[in-house]
C-alpha cells in the first residue's frame, strides 16, 4: 500500500494547539533539529524534558510516540498515545497512531476498535483507511474489509494492492472464483512486480512468472530487495487463500526474513506469518 509520509514534527505541530508557556515549544523545536540531524536517542531525551516542563501538553507525548514508532519501540509509543487520550479522549491522531502500534503488536481488536474510534471522529478519511481494511481482513470481518477496499478505490485507482486485498476479502467470504470475478478494475500500477501480482490474482499468471518480473527487473539493490519483498508477500497471502499453507508460510517467511523493507506492509507480512503460524500449530 502506498504510505503518505509527513514531517513528523510538522504534523504534529498542526493537531494540537500551542503550548501556554515558551520552555516546552523551545524543548520541542529542538527535539525536532536532533532528530533531523539523525541524533534520535538525544531528540527522545530533549522531548522527554519538554513533558516534564509541561505534563499536560499533548504535543510532547504525541511527538514522543511518533519517535517510539520511528524506532520500533512498540510498548513505549502506545504508552504515549496512552497518555494523549488520557488528557484529551477525543484527540483523533492518537487512536490512528495507536491503531497502527496494536496491529504491529498483533493486538488485532484492539487495532479496529482504535481505528474505528479515530474515524468516528474523522469520518472523511475513512475511504483511504487502507490499514483498517487490512486489520478488517486479520480480525475474520471479511465483508467489512470487502467494503473498505472498494471505498479506497475513490483515492487510488492504480493500486494492486487494493486489488489484492479486495480479493482476499471476498475469497474468505465466498470463494477464490467469485473473488476473481469481482476483481476490483485497477490502471496501471508502475510498482515491480506488482501487475504481475494483479494477473496472478485474477488467473491469468502462474506464481513464478511473479517472481521472474521480480527478479529480472533493471532496478538497484534496494529496488530489487523491494520488489522481491511483494512477491513473497502476495505469493504468501495466494498460497494461503488457495489452501497451500505451506507454501504460504514459506513465502511469508522468505518476504519477512531475507526482504524487510521499511514500511508498515514489512509488519503486515509478519503478522500475517504468525497468524498463519499459529493456526498451522493449532491444527497439529
Amino acid at each position: 500500500m502506498r504510505l503518505l509520509v509527513l514531517p513528523l514534527i510538522a504534523l504534529h505541530l498542526l493537531l494540537v494547539p500551542a503550548a501556554p508557556c515558551d520552555a516546552p515549544d523551545e524543548l520541542l523545536a529542538q527535539a525536532q533539529a536532533l532528530w533531523q540531524k539523525g541524533e534520535k536517542a538525544r531528540a527522545v531525551e530533549v522531548i522527554t524534558q519538554a513533558i516534564a516542563a509541561d505534563p499536560k501538553d499533548l504535543r510532547g507525548y504525541l511527538l514522543r510516540g511518533r519517535m517510539h514508532e520511528a524506532l520500533r519501540q512498540h510498548e513505549a509509543a502506545v504508552a504515549d498515545f496512552d497518555k494523549c487520550l488520557e488528557l484529551d479522549s477525543k484527540f483523533a491522531e492518537a487512536y490512528n497512531h495507536r491503531g497502527s502500534e496494536q496491529f504491529i503488536r498483533g493486538k488485532i481488536a484492539e487495532s479496529l476498535a482504535d481505528f474505528d474510534r479515530f474515524l468516528a471522529l474523522r469520518p472523511q478519511e475513512r475511504p483511504g483507511h487502507w490499514k483498517r481494511g487490512i486489520t478488517l481482513y486479520y480480525a475474520g470481518k471479511f465483508d467489512e474489509g470487502r467494503k473498505q477496499f472498494e471505498g479506497y478505490e475513490k483515492v487510488d485507482t492504480n493500486d494492486v494492492e487494493n486489488a489484492v486485498w479486495h480479493f482476499l476479502c471476498v475469497a474468505r467470504a465466498e470463494g477464490v472464483e467469485k473473488a476473481r470475478k469481482s476483481i476490483l478494475k485497477i490502471g496501471k500500477d508502475a510498482r515491480v512486480p506488482m501487475m504481475k501480482v494483479y494477473d496472478l490474482y485474477r488467473g491469468v499468471a502462474k506464481p513464478e512468472e511473479v517472481l521472474t518480473a521480480a527478479r529480472d527487473a533493471k532496478l538497484t539493490p534496494e529496488q530489487l530487495n523491494r520488489a522481491h519483498f511483494y512477491a513473497h508477500l502476495y505469493l504468501g497471502l495466494y498460497y494461503e487463500v488457495t489452501g497451500d499453507k505451506k507454501r504460504a508460510l514459506e513465502h511469508l517467511n522468505e518476504a519477512v526474513q531475507k526482504h524487510r523493507i521499511d514500511h508498515y506492509m514489512w509488519d503486515v507480512a509478519r503478522v500475517g506469518r504468525e497468524v498463519l503460524a499459529g493456526a498451522a500449530e493449532k491444527s497439529r
